[in-house]
């Protein structure tokens, strides 16, 4: 089954868990921005999280079924419909073949996800099919694509409460290897500060904004380079931090003051611009222990997941379906 893109928003990737053990070779993780929005797709189809999605920045697309199909769409909800008929966000739904289904700009938080029956079967590139745009490792999609679906079997008409996690809040961070290199009046000052995310942001990272005054680390202008990963909180020269996300460098020389707790990287990533955003210090303890929580969440999913009770008002062909499946008298006794 294929999914034939008609129109696309200018940063929508094929992404999944992303690829582990290159950054000696300067290759980031990529991966889903926000790898919740997966679990929940492959909860809501019932099929395994590893299965690659459609993530979309800020705007959807029309999309055209080449034959019948199930998908799901989680993470920022956007206007959806099918065939001009509303659907709803955070569920699966029944596409048949030659039907469209349409998907606008984002309501609230920053990254859709269009989940497919079986995964989006594309390419397998260094043990990811997780595009990464800055690194050239496959490419954006375009209109008159076509997006091939492996052959699993999914259900439809399921829904599923999503995590909180789209207007901002509280980031837990730990230590990095610089943060000792800023005064503790410094790290305070931080804790203590709301920030809002400003309106540089992409794949590779965030920018936070204060209208304070900014943070710098003693001798920060003589730090080496060295390895840098996801979550890290780099402090340019500027004084303001950026959370990096799943296509940073792979290494850099900014003084980093502390890095995002991963459990917590779904909500930075959501955060859309002008939402507040304040962080937290945490021990390396209870850091492991948020961690194993969510990593006991994520298994838990699939047993939230309910049935999706449609309005009759939205249901187009509401005369095909067999309403009643048996015929009983108002005035005869049952016997």
């Amino acid at each position: 089954m294929n999914l034939i893109v008609h129109r696309i928003g200018p940063a929508c990737t094929i992404q999944d868990q992303g690829r582990q053990g290159y950054l000696d070779q300067g290759l980031s993780r990529s991966g889903a921005a926000d790898l919740l929005a997966l679990f929940e797709g492959a909860a809501l189809l019932g099929q395994s999280p590893t299965l690659a999605a459609l993530e979309m920045a800020g705007m959807g697309g029309e999309f055209e079924a080449s034959q019948d199909t199930a998908i799901a769409l989680t993470g920022a909800p956007m206007q959806a419909s099918i065939d001009g008929s509303a659907i709803a966000w955070n569920a699966s739904h029944q596409l048949l073949k030659g039907q469209r289904l349409s998907l606008g700009a984002v309501l609230k938080g920053g990254y859709g996800y269009l989940h497919l029956a079986g995964g989006i079967d594309t390419p397998v590139v260094l043990g990811s099919r997780a595009v990464h745009l800055t690194a050239k490792v496959g490419q954006g999609v375009q209109v008159g694509d076509r997006l091939p679906a492996g052959a699993e079997t999914a259900r439809t008409g399921m829904k599923l409460t999503p995590s909180a996690r789209l207007t901002g809040g509280t980031l837990r961070i730990v230590p990095s290897f610089q943060t000792a290199l800023f005064a503790q009046e410094t790290l305070d000052r931080f804790e203590a500060t709301e920030f809002t995310r400003g309106p540089r942001a992409n794949r590779m990272g965030m920018q936070m904004e204060t209208t304070g005054e900014g943070f710098a680390a003693a001798g920060q202008l003589n730090i080496l380079s060295e390895v840098i990963t996801q979550g890290d909180i780099q402090m340019t020269g500027t004084g303001n931090p950026f959370i990096l996300l799943p296509e940073c460098q792979t290494t850099g020389g900014y003084p980093r003051i502390g890095t995002v707790l991963p459990c917590d990287l779904p909500r930075a990533a959501q955060t859309p611009a002008g939402a507040p955003i304040r962080f937290q210090f945490v021990t390396l303890e209870d850091a492991a222990t948020a961690q194993a929580s969510f990593a006991k969440e994520l298994t838990k999913l699939p047993g939230k997941v309910e049935p999706l009770i449609r309005d009759p008002h939205d249901i187009p062909d509401l005369l095909s379906y067999q309403l009643i499946g048996g015929m009983i008298s108002a005035s005869e006794k049952e016997t």
